[in-house]
């Protein structure tokens, strides 16, 4: 097992709460840090007591943890290609109570393809490489460039792994930025349907810089433009609704029109909200990771 100090000195590590602090996450200092993003990933993906989920890139943990504290009976496995990163995730999920049914495994998804099991999960997760090769100035560090830049050749690899390891009506649900829409929609026909995509307004009469996909696999119900969420009332305070997702844990329902027996509790509608809910003061010591 590979040593925390191996990658991460205690100093290069820091703590941080998620989920008003009812989760408590180690992540690198610099570098691939989780936040707003990963709840509001984690939130979306309609999961049950029961179900089966597989999170691709899971870096130290957090939209996985965020999901197991949504739906503690689910069983959740992450994959993740940088060892140092995926140990920090093993002992997040231990530390926070979840190692019984949270798992990690180490590895990059084009070695682990041929050997993973098919057909086995409900649903998957992934925050993939967003940042266009070619586009963007890319950064220095190897693990930073892998994180963060991709080739459309990258993104085809992540969804045919998440159709590999997905069931039949299994889900697909993507964080993804809103200028590179195109590429993720052109890479998701023949493999899933019933495709919504969920904008997340920064605040009301303002663009979307990221948006949540979701899609299911074999489903056959037509694409769907959703009236997304504002974050953001007046100042930098959360809106209630956002709020509600950030602090409370609550899920996020895109309403994606697939056909679901049951719904998870505690659901978002995704209904616009204006008015603004301040977050609880953080404890003295800790940060509360929900920047956005």
């Amino acid at each position: 097992m590979p040593r925390l100090d191996a990658g991460h000195a205690p100093e290069a590590v820091t703590e941080d709460l998620f989920l008003g602090g009812r989760l408590r996450l180690s992540q690198p200092r610099t570098g691939a840090r989780a936040g707003a993003d990963a709840v509001f990933l984690a939130a979306a993906a309609p999961a049950r007591a029961g179900e089966r989920l597989v999170e691709l890139g899971s870096g130290s943990g957090a939209a996985m943890l965020c999901l197991a504290a949504r739906v503690p009976e689910a069983e959740v496995l992450g994959i993740e290609i940088e060892p140092e990163l995926a140990e920090l995730a093993r002992r997040n999920a231990a530390k926070n109570g979840f190692a019984a049914t949270v798992s990690v495994q180490t590895g990059d998804i084009a070695d682990l393809f041929a050997d993973f099991p098919q057909a086995s999960f409900n649903h998957v997760l992934a925050n993939p490489p967003f940042f266009e090769a070619g586009r963007v100035a890319p950064p220095t560090e190897a693990k930073r460039r892998r994180a963060r830049v991709a080739t459309d050749r990258d993104l085809d690899l992540w969804l045919r792994f998440a159709a590999h390891a997905l069931k039949p009506r299994g889900s697909l649900t993507v964080i993804w930025r809103a200028e590179r829409l195109p590429a993720l929609l052109a890479g998701l026909p023949g493999r899933f349907g019933g495709i919504s995509v969920f904008p997340l307004w920064p605040r009301a009469g303002r663009a979307a810089k990221l948006v949540i996909v979701q899609g299911w696999k074999g489903a056959r119900a037509p694409f769907r433009l959703m009236p997304g969420l504002v974050l953001h009332g007046e100042g930098t305070a959360y809106t209630a609704a956002a709020t509600a997702i950030l602090r409370d844990g609550a899920a996020l329902d895109i309403e994606s029109g697939a056909d679901r027996k049951s719904k998870p509790p505690r659901q978002m509608t995704g209904k616009a909200e204006s008015l603004a809910t301040p977050i609880a003061p953080v404890p003295p010591g800790r940060r509360l990771a929900t920047s956005f």
